[in-house]
């Protein structure tokens, strides 16, 4: 496992700008070539809908949105009664919301993600 990670992270060091969009059909938002690869690689087409799907309801607040996937510490976990959290917010910490998941099989124990003009992306594809 720890190796996959490493992996993926030292992979998505390489995402600079983009050269293929990709469409979710059912809600229409777009993603990058370095989320289509870490959808591959770590199995997080959930991420990416549930982000897209978030970050779009919320973009009425603001045009620039980030979305912060945080594994918690095991302290975190029983006070706050799930594994990880995500917030979504304006990137000035300015919070709009955060979704919390009981349990996630999501390798990375951090991730950063923006969303801008209906598109989701790596914050190095920005």
């Amino acid at each position: 496992m720890k190796t996959q990670v490493n992996k993926i992270k030292a992979d998505l060091q390489h995402f600079c700008g983009t050269e293929m969009v990709f469409k979710i059909p059912l809600i229409g938002t777009r993603f990058t070539d370095g989320l289509k690869y870490l959808a591959n690689e770590a199995e997080c087409f959930w991420l990416i809908t549930d982000a897209s799907v978030i970050a779009k309801s919320l973009s009425n607040r603001s045009e620039f949105i980030t979305i912060d996937f945080k594994r918690l510490s095991e302290k975190e976990q029983i006070e706050k009664q799930c594994e990880a959290i995500i917030n979504y917010s304006d990137g000035n910490d300015k919070i709009f919301e955060t979704h919390r998941y009981n349990v996630t099989d999501f390798p990375l124990d951090e991730l950063r993600l923006f969303f801008v003009n209906n598109t989701l992306m790596l914050p190095s594809e920005y």
